[in-house]
C-alpha cells in the first residue's frame, strides 16, 4: 500500500465554544494570504463551519466522519482531498474526546486515525495558573494522542499571557499561539449555531480573523509541527470515467445550503449530473430527472418561499408527473403543507408532505442515528438500514395515517422513533445522509431517477 506525505494538524478544543472556528478560519485566511495552499476539514456532521473554512482557504472544506462515511475510507479520502496542499488543517468538534456513543467519530478518534498532531485551544478567560491542570489532564488522558502544543485564547492582558505561558512552561507544553480578547471577532449566531456564510457578508470578518491569526500565532512553528506528521498509507483510487446518465436538480441557495460535498460527489461518481437551482429566486425547477432538497434555514425565508408560487407549482407538477423528490430536514419542512414560524404564523409551502412543521424554541433532536426503512422508497427497500444524523428545532405535525419512512434509533437513545415521509416518488425526512456512506441508497436513487427519465421519454 503506497504512502503519501500530507503535512497536517488538528485544532481541537477542551469543549464547545472555546473559539475553534474563529481560530481555524483565521489560520486558513492568514496562511492563504501569504501564499500557502491550505486544505480545510471539519470533524463531524457540520455544515456551517466548513462554509467559513472554504471562503478563508479558497478550497472546499470537507467533513471527516467515521459514522456518516465508511471508517476504512477516511485516511485515503483525506490524502486525496489534501493533494497539492502545503498544509491540511482539521477543525475538531466539541471537546477533543467528545463524539457519538463510546467516542465514535470524536476529534481524538479522527486524529489517531490520521496520525495527526493536535493543537489544543484553551479558553483562558477568568483563569490563570489553573489552566495548566486542564492542559495536563487532556495530555495524560490518552497517551496515544499527540498534543503538540496549545493555543491560548481570550487572554485579558500581556500580564495574563505571561502568567499562562509561565505555567505552560512548567508542564513542558509548547504555546503555539496566544489570542487576546477581541470583540470584533464575534461571529453571528442563531438557533442552529453560526449563521451560514450564504446569508451574511463575511469578507471583512474573515480578513480580521486572518490578521489576528498572523499576529498571535507562531505560524512557522505550526507549519513545522504539521510537517512532522508521518506519511500515511492510502488505498489506490480507481479512476473510472462514468457516463452521466441522469440529471438531478439540487436546491442550493441561502435557504438550502446544507450539503456534504462528498455526498454530492458520490452521486456524480455514480453517473449523476447535478444542476443547482433556487427555490427562493427561480421560477421553476430545471429540466432534470430528480430533485434533491438539502437542509438549511427555510424558517428564515418564509415570506420569500411562500411568495414564490410558480416554483411551488413547478415542484408539485414534477412530483405529480412521477419525478423522484428527495428532501432532508429543511427540505422536508419546505415540502410540507405549511411551516409555522417562530412568530406563530403559518406559511404556505410546497404541499407534497401532508403535515405542518412547527418551529420550537428548543432543540428537538440531535445526534447520530440508524434508520430502518419502514416501506419502499426512492432510495431504499423496506428493511434497509441507513446511517445518518439528526439536528432540528422543528416538529412535524401530521395525522394517524401518515406513511412514516423510518424507525430511527439514536446512538444514545433507549428506543427508536418514527420519522420521515415516504410515499410513491417522494421521500422527505429529518435524516441527514451522506450518500458516500450509504452507497446502496445512492444507487437506488439514481435508478429511480433513470426509471422516471425512461417513462418521461416514452420508454426510449
Amino acid at each position: 500500500m503506497p504512502e503519501l506525505n500530507r503535512p497536517r494538524i488538528v485544532i481541537a478544543g477542551t469543549n464547545s465554544g472555546v473559539g475553534k472556528t474563529t481560530i481555524v478560519t483565521g489560520l486558513l485566511a492568514y496562511l492563504h494570504s501569504v501564499g500557502f495552499s491550505v486544505q480545510p476539514f471539519k470533524v463531524g456532521p457540520d455544515y456551517i463551519d466548513p462554509g467559513f473554512h472554504g471562503l478563508a482557504a479558497g478550497r472546499n472544506s470537507y467533513n471527516l466522519d467515521t459514522w456518516m462515511s465508511p471508517a476504512e475510507h477516511l485516511v485515503s479520502n483525506f490524502a486525496y482531498l489534501s493533494e497539492g496542499a502545503d498544509i491540511s488543517i482539521v477543525e475538531g468538534v466539541m471537546g477533543l474526546y467528545d463524539g457519538g456513543a463510546n467516542g465514535i467519530s470524536s476529534t481524538a478518534d479522527i486524529a489517531k486515525r490520521l496520525k495527526a498532531p493536535v493543537i489544543l485551544v484553551l479558553d483562558c478567560k477568568s483563569v490563570g495558573y489553573s489552566i495548566a491542570a486542564t492542559a495536563l489532564g487532556f495530555r495524560e488522558y490518552d497517551p496515544d494522542i499527540q498534543i503538540a502544543g496549545v493555543i491560548l485564547n481570550r487572554l485579558g492582558s500581556d500580564r495574563h499571557e505571561a502568567m499562562v505561558r509561565e505555567v505552560m512552561d512548567k508542564i513542558h507544553m509548547p504555546v503555539i499561539g496566544a489570542f487576546h480578547r477581541d470583540e470584533g471577532l464575534k461571529t453571528p449566531e442563531r438557533h442552529l449555531g453560526l449563521t451560514p456564510v450564504t446569508e451574511i457578508e463575511t469578507s471583512n470578518l474573515i480578513h480580521h480573523m486572518g490578521e489576528d491569526a498572523g499576529k498571535w500565532v507562531d505560524t512557522e512553528k505550526l507549519m513545522e509541527i504539521a510537517r512532522s506528521a508521518p506519511p500515511i498509507p492510502v488505498m489506490e483510487e480507481k479512476d473510472i470515467n462514468i457516463k452521466k446518465y441522469v440529471r438531478i436538480g439540487v436546491a442550493r441557495d441561502a435557504a438550502f445550503s446544507f450539503y456534504y460535498p462528498a455526498s454530492l460527489h458520490a452521486l456524480e461518481k455514480l453517473g449523476a449530473e447535478l444542476v443547482d437551482f433556487s427555490p427562493v429566486t427561480d421560477k421553476s425547477v430545471p429540466d432534470v430527472d430528480g430533485l434533491v432538497f438539502g437542509g438549511g434555514f427555510p424558517e428564515m425565508f418564509l415570506n420569500e418561499l411562500e411568495g414564490n408560487i410558480s416554483m411551488k407549482d413547478s415542484i408539485r407538477k414534477a412530483a405529480e408527473d412521477g419525478m423522484p423528490v428527495y428532501a432532508e430536514c429543511g427540505g422536508l419542512m419546505y415540502l410540507c403543507d405549511k411551516i409555522q414560524g417562530f412568530d406563530g404564523h403559518q406559511y404556505e409551502m410546497a404541499g407534497l408532505v401532508p403535515g405542518i412543521c412547527e418551529m420550537q424554541k428548543t432543540l428537538q433532536r440531535v445526534g447520530y442515528v440508524t434508520g430502518k426503512a419502514l416501506r419502499k422508497s426512492i432510495i431504499a427497500d423496506q428493511g434497509d438500514i441507513l446511517k445518518g444524523h439528526e439536528f432540528h428545532f422543528s416538529l412535524l405535525r401530521c395525522d394517524d395515517q401518515f406513511p412514516w419512512a423510518y424507525d430511527l434509533q439514536g446512538t444514545r437513545q433507549a428506543a427508536p422513533h418514527q420519522e420521515g415521509y415516504a410515499y410513491e416518488n417522494v421521500l422527505a425526512s429529518y435524516l441527514h445522509l451522506s450518500f458516500e456512506g450509504n452507497p446502496e441508497a445512492a444507487r437506488k436513487f439514481l435508478k429511480s431517477c433513470e426509471a422516471y427519465k425512461i417513462r418521461k421519454s416514452g420508454g426510449k
